[in-house]
C-alpha cells in the first residue's frame, strides 16, 4: 500500500489542489516502512491525480478536497479519506491503527455557498 498526504511543515495541507508537496509513505504488513517528500511543481489539480497515480499510490489521506478532484481520484482508483486535520504522521499513524477521524462527505468549502446548503457538491441545479 501506498499512502499520499498533502504535506506543508508536518501539518495535512488543507486545500488538495493547490498541494505542493506530498508525503508518501509505504506501508508493508501494517507499518510504514519508508517515508518521502514529492513535489508537485504547481500541477492544478486535475495534473496532482495523475502525479500520484504514476508514483503508485492507491490512498490518499487530505483536508478539503473538491468534488472534480473527488471524481478523479475515484476514476484513477484512489480510496480517499478527506476532512482530516493536523499532523500527516499521527493522521496516517492512525489510519493503520484503524482510528483516523476521517469526513467520507468532505467537501471543499473554500467556493462560498454556491454548493447550496443540504445537498452534497454533485447537486448543482437541484
Amino acid at each position: 500500500m501506498k499512502i499520499a498526504v498533502p504535506y506543508d511543515n508536518g501539518e495535512i495541507f488543507q486545500h488538495f489542489g493547490k498541494s505542493e508537496a506530498f508525503r508518501l509513505y509505504e506501508v508493508e504488513d501494517g507499518s510504514v516502512r519508508e517515508s518521502h517528500d514529492l513535489s508537485s511543481n504547481g500541477s492544478g489539480h486535475g495534473a496532482l491525480v495523475g502525479l500520484l497515480k504514476d508514483e503508485g499510490v492507491d490512498t490518499l489521506i487530505c483536508g478539503g478536497i473538491g468534488a472534480g478532484a473527488q471524481s478523479a481520484l475515484k476514476e484513477a482508483g484512489l480510496t480517499l479519506y478527506g476532512g482530516v486535520k493536523g499532523k500527516a504522521d499521527t493522521a496516517v499513524s492512525d489510519f493503520l491503527a484503524g482510528k483516523l477521524a476521517y469526513d467520507p462527505a468532505v467537501h471543499c468549502d473554500h467556493h462560498g455557498h454556491e454548493h447550496g446548503h443540504g445537498h452534497g457538491c454533485g447537486s448543482h441545479g437541484h
